[in-house]
């Protein structure tokens, strides 16, 4: 079983200030165990020709990625060799799957109190959806997780693990286990056919809202924060999920 994880941002992102390099994110990887790793910057893919020969030296596969705003949502695009940064409708996306169907689509945190998260357009578009994300952030009693997991029940989808690490302290605490080879296409391929286990621990609310204050800080300070998503303030008010 690979411990996999597949939504990462590092410094590379063209839209979040983050405060590690990739190759730094790769050394923490390493250190916790992982033998996979997508880095799936905001609406930019990362060419991976420099860092797949350091990754693998550390027993790191790297995977192709990207997260990608389609029509104004987020959806993880993973293992497409090219293409995956022109997609800007479903219509687009449904086209790049038909192309190349190595690829794997994920949805991540599709019902998290925010304006780029999913929502209906997962119910609506559920058959471009190969898995759906469990996201690292959630507490005992806040766990937005749960209607996607429901949904993903409903449809017959796999629920991978994933940190959608901003801040190095992310990574570790949600991932996947994929029963397959050590190489995208075999791992793609094992998670759409549900060869995967999620392994998913609790945040503490102290952890949750100090890293969504930091994400918050940083975004105040670069000038990046409307004000439209305010997962902090969801998080304090929530009621927990039956």
């Amino acid at each position: 079983m690979l411990k996999v994880e597949l939504h990462t941002h590092t410094a590379d992102d063209p839209r979040d200030r983050i405060p590690y390099t990739s190759a730094e994110l790769i050394d923490r990887a390493a250190e916790l165990g992982f033998h996979a790793l997508a880095i799936t910057l905001h609406d930019r893919q990362l060419d991976l020709r420099w860092l797949r020969g350091y990754a693998a030296d550390r027993g790191i596969v790297l995977i192709p990625g990207i997260e990608r705003t389609v029509e104004g949502k987020h959806v993880l695009l993973l293992n497409f060799s090219s293409g995956a940064d022109s997609v800007r409708t479903f219509v687009d996306l449904e086209r790049l799957k038909r192309r190349q169907p190595r690829g794997l689509v994920v949805a991540p945190h599709p019902y998290f109190p925010g304006a780029s998260c999913l929502g209906g357009h997962l119910e609506r578009h559920a058959d471009l959806f190969d898995a759906v994300e469990w996201n690292a952030m959630f507490t005992r009693r806040i766990n937005f997780n749960l209607p996607a997991a429901r949904w993903a029940a409903r449809n017959g989808k796999p629920i991978v693990g994933n940190g959608d690490v901003h801040r190095m302290s992310q990574l570790g605490t949600t991932y996947s286990l994929v029963d397959a080879p050590p190489d995208p296409d075999a791992i793609c391929q094992a998670i759409a056919a549900g060869c995967v286990r999620l392994e998913a621990h609790p945040l503490s609310f102290l952890a949750a809202a100090t890293t969504m204050a930091s994400l918050i800080a940083e975004d105040l300070r670069s000038g990046a924060w409307g004000g439209s998503v305010r997962l902090d303030a969801d998080l304090a008010k929530a009621r927990p999920y039956d």
